[in-house]
């Protein structure tokens, strides 16, 4: 199992990637697989660690030699492994496509303009390779590229406790970047004339800019940054919550803080983009809206969503149980595909 390296598996605060690695890797240890995780030395796991850094470099994320060093300790022992399931994106995807070991690589971005020509790429090259979308929607740029199988993200809702009665304030949580829409977000608070809170990742070079330009200049007593936050404040956060918003402007490929909501009993009101129709059942889990004027109304509507069903869809469709059971299924796919076709040239020879 190779995770990224910029943030340790799990994370402490922002990490959705790593989420996702962590609760699988620990799943498919208790079902008694064996596991090797490649990731940061600062991770905490029940499957031997392999790791380069000791810490995990956050602070150059984005740099290519970081990445590769890392994704290299795994390429030097792939005679070791049945599979390589790989989360790192298309570094990853070139370098173990290249090998003979069967790979699992799961796309956690959209599939759009360059990063598509790149997967196009990369496919055409590698064999022996099944990926592995988060939502149908993801695919849609790209359907004929080699998919194994869609797995939806998971969270453990035991992590998340039920918060069934709503505050008054609205809450953004993610990363400072204008595609995740924290801008939006006042816009929405200030023509509803509720109170803002803004928890975000905002570290690297381009998200300090955004957060000058378009949210600093708006902070005040009613619209509030409270910096990247860990799973408790998270989850503070969310139980004072009246609704997350959502106010997306990029093909969103899943959209993890969506069920983290649904799990506390939180509603959430979205931008249609991307995997939010597949994620949100309008009406019933969530509020999905295509305006921010849409998306102002659609706050005081959030009474009708029942905070028991957001808190069961967050226990079963997306459980880690459910999680585990998909990927140890696909699993079993790609290395079944290897050998029949593997029986078929030895016949042929």
């Amino acid at each position: 199992m190779l995770s990224p390296v910029w943030f340790p598996v799990p994370p402490e605060r922002y990490g959705g990637i790593e989420s996702v690695v962590s609760l699988l890797t620990e799943g498919l240890v208790a079902r008694g697989a064996d596991v090797t995780l490649f990731a940061s030395g600062d991770s905490i796991t029940n499957a031997p660690l392999v790791h380069v850094f000791d810490e995990a470099p956050t602070e150059r994320i984005g740099e290519t030699f970081w990445e590769l060093n890392h994704a290299l300790a795994c390429l030097t022992r792939l005679d070791d492994f049945d599979l390589v399931h790989d989360h790192t994106g298309l570094l990853g995807l070139t370098l173990f496509g290249l090998a003979s070991t069967p790979l699992v690589h799961t796309v956690h971005g959209p599939l759009e303009k360059v990063p598509a020509e790149m997967y196009l790429a990369a496919c055409g090259v590698g064999h022996d390779v099944g990926l592995v979308s988060l939502t149908h929607a993801q695919r849609r740029p790209l359907p004929g590229l080699p998919w194994l199988a869609n797995i939806e993200n998971a969270i453990d809702s035991e992590r998340y406790p039920f918060a069934p009665e709503p505050g008054d304030g609205l809450l953004f949580l993610g990363r400072m970047s204008p595609e995740k829409g924290a801008h939006r977000a006042i816009e929405v608070a200030k023509r509803t004339g509720r109170p803002l809170r803004i928890a975000a990742k905002c570290r690297e070079p381009g998200e300090l800019a955004y957060f000058d330009a378009e949210i600093r200049p708006h902070l005040d007593d009613r619209i509030e940054y409270v910096g990247e936050v860990g799973h408790e404040d998270k989850c503070r956060l969310l139980a004072e919550a009246h609704a997350l918003l959502v106010p997306i402007d990029w093909e969103e490929p899943f959209g993890l803080v969506m069920i983290e909501a649904m799990a506390c009993g939180t509603p959430v009101v979205a931008l249609r983009r991307g995997s939010v129709p597949e994620v949100l059942d309008h009406g019933r889990t969530g509020l999905v809206v295509d305006s921010l004027a849409a998306m102002a109304s659609a706050v005081d509507e959030v009474s009708c969503l029942d905070p028991l069903v957001l808190r069961s869809e967050a226990e079963v469709r997306f459980s880690p149980e459910r999680m585990i059971d998909d990927h140890l299924e696909a699993y079993e796919r790609l290395l079944d595909g290897v050998e029949e076709r593997s029986s078929r040239l030895a016949t042929v020879g």
